[in-house]
């Protein structure tokens, strides 16, 4: 049974600033996050009308009491349960937080109820937050005009090689603007993003349980709205439970793509060109790490994937393509090499695969997951000795790759 997700207090009334934080077992950081929130909305909008909205999944660690005993000096806190699905527990979503979707919509009506100007959603587990990240989400709507402030967190040179190597790239080329961390969370935007947000019918779907970021972030480009992107520094978050396997990741953050590349078809058709999206505050620089991934081990999935894998890629790939996978897990160690122009070829046809829907979808995304550490692998080893900022410049460089072949998406996609 859901339980209800309860009002904010009628004690507080009409508010200009609204700060939602979606919570589940997150006792340890909640606390933190809340302060540091607070302090930002007293320290950089002194004289706003401001209240932080934190919407917990039904916790079993205390994070609600915990949430509870905090009163924010002079911000007004509002403690607030959303509905969890039996099938949000057993499938969790890749960032870990139960009923997510239903956190962000609670987030959205508090909004139009109390006629909020401009909103942002903060992560719980923040260990890095600090007061200046509420001005960053937020200073742009107030003060600026813009509709959507997407983050730009300081990575180390392989973090993220699914937004580096996929999501980036694709929604980049899909919808015309360059943002750079599509899957950031931590967002700001308007009280007119609010009511778009709102007006779509996709509130029960898969793509808002698994992608509620990659969906706000996809509407506010489609949608023509006001972009621009803020550099908060390095994000650090705590280390929560058993990590949810690659595959489970990799197969719901694709799935929420390529369901919105379906929904917009008609819009990213259109784009010609891409654009850069006006970016503010200082990025900070990582030292270069070392690589803490089992290269060979992702190497031998990719290799017995080409032999286990090949019936099912040849449902769904043109001969040429498929065929071209053959040699490359046949190369050495030394040798080995993922071409971009297959790769890009690669994501387009299994996107145009999973609109056809001939294969099942899963199952689909899943025969994807060894494609794409085969070109990890190869990412990874070509970068290893260059800076973080020369890995920019080749993901750069993919983007153009995925730029110039388009038209050989158009051309395949499903009439």
């Amino acid at each position: 049974m859901e339980k209800k997700t309860e009002a904010v207090p009628p004690e507080i009334q009409d508010i200009d600033l609204l700060v939602g934080i979606p919570s589940y077992n997150h006792a340890s950081t909640i606390g933190n996050v809340v302060r540091m929130v607070s302090t930002g909305l007293l320290q950089y909008f002194p004289n706003t009308r401001s209240m932080i909205c934190v919407s917990d999944g039904g916790s079993t660690d205390g994070t609600r009491a915990e949430t509870e005993k905090i009163q924010p000096q002079e911000i007004p806190l509002a403690v607030t349960s959303h509905p969890v699905h039996a099938l949000d527990k057993v499938s969790a979503p890749y960032r870990g937080i139960l009923g997510q979707d239903k956190a962000y919509r609670t987030f959205l009506e508090t909004a139009v109820s109390h006629g909020v100007k401009a909103c942002a959603v903060i992560d719980p587990d923040l260990k890095s937050i600090t007061p200046e990240w509420v001005e960053g989400l937020l200073r742009p709507v107030v003060a600026e005009g813009f509709d959507f402030v997407s983050p730009l967190f300081a990575r180390k040179k392989f973090d993220g090689t699914i937004t580096q190597g996929i999501l980036y790239p694709l929604t980049r080329v899909l919808y015309g603007k360059r943002v750079s961390q599509p899957l950031g969370g931590n967002i700001g935007f308007s009280r007119k993003l609010v009511d778009y947000y709102l007006s779509k019918a996709a509130w029960e779907s898969s793509v808002l349980r698994f992608g509620t970021d990659i969906w706000m972030t996809t509407l506010a480009v489609a949608g023509g709205f006001k972009l621009c992107q803020m550099h908060l520094g390095v994000k650090i978050q705590e280390t929560q439970g058993p990590t949810r396997d690659l595959a489970t990741i990799f197969t719901q953050v694709i799935s929420s793509a390529y369901t919105l590349m379906g929904e917009y078809a008609s819009i990213w058709k259109e784009v010609k060109e891409t654009q850069p999206v006006p970016t503010f505050g200082h990025p900070e620089e990582i030292e270069n790490e070392s690589v803490s991934v089992n290269l060979e081990r992702m190497m031998r999935i990719f290799r017995l994937a080409v032999k286990d894998l090949m019936e099912v890629w040849r449902k769904v790939l043109p001969g040429p393509t498929a065929q071209q996978l053959v040699p490359i897990g046949r190369l050495s160690d030394e040798a080995f090499h993922f071409p971009q122009e297959l790769w890009v070829r690669l994501i387009y046809d299994f996107a145009a695969a999973y609109q056809k829907g001939s294969v099942h979808r899963d199952h689909l995304l899943k025969s994807m997951v060894p494609l794409y550490l085969g070109w990890v692998v190869s990412f990874i080893r070509e970068n290893l000795k260059v800076s973080a900022q020369e890995v920019e410049e080749r993901v750069e460089a993919l983007c153009q790759v995925f730029e110039e072949m388009k038209p050989y998406l158009i051309e395949h996609w499903p009439k």
